[in-house]
């Protein structure tokens, strides 16, 4: 359900559709995304709630390190953005070998809660080898979560 809210996030800042209608989208109960996520919430001028432009909200995501996946606690909604970007370049990279849209990130960290600074891999090889190891496989991705 967690996963769902956080997917309800983006949809309602880019979007622009109601709460309750993404609600509906995502198949959650009337009152899940405001109960949850209320502090991303905030209330318009006709009294209905909007996301706020980024939030605060404690999300667990996974980076690829030389030495495999990691776990990082991130409370701020716009570098789980900037990671969310970050996988789309890495698998744009495994799928077609175009490693354009990883120079961006070279040199990019993200720092968890606990102060923790991880450094996004953009090194081609390293990323190879974890690929050909089916670390980066969209499976491996989602197994930590279950």
């Amino acid at each position: 359900m967690l996963k769902s809210i956080f997917d309800c996030l983006p949809k309602l800042r880019t979007d622009g559709i109601s709460v309750q209608e993404a609600e509906r989208q995502f198949g959650l109960a009337p009152g899940t995304v405001a109960h949850i996520a209320g502090t991303a919430l905030r209330k318009n001028k006709k009294r209905q709630f909007v996301a706020r432009a980024s939030d605060s909200l404690l999300r667990v995501l996974v980076l690829p390190t030389p030495e495999g996946l990691s776990e990082i606690a991130l409370r701020d909604s716009r570098q789980a953005s900037l990671v969310g970007e970050y996988w789309a370049a890495v698998q744009k990279y495994l799928e077609t070998g175009e490693s354009s849209p990883l120079h961006r990130f070279k040199g990019i960290h993200v720092t968890g809660e606990d102060g923790k600074e991880i450094s996004l891999l953009t090194d081609l090889d390293e990323l190879d080898r974890l690929g050909a190891a089916g670390v980066l496989s969209f499976e491996s991705l989602y197994a930590r979560s279950a």
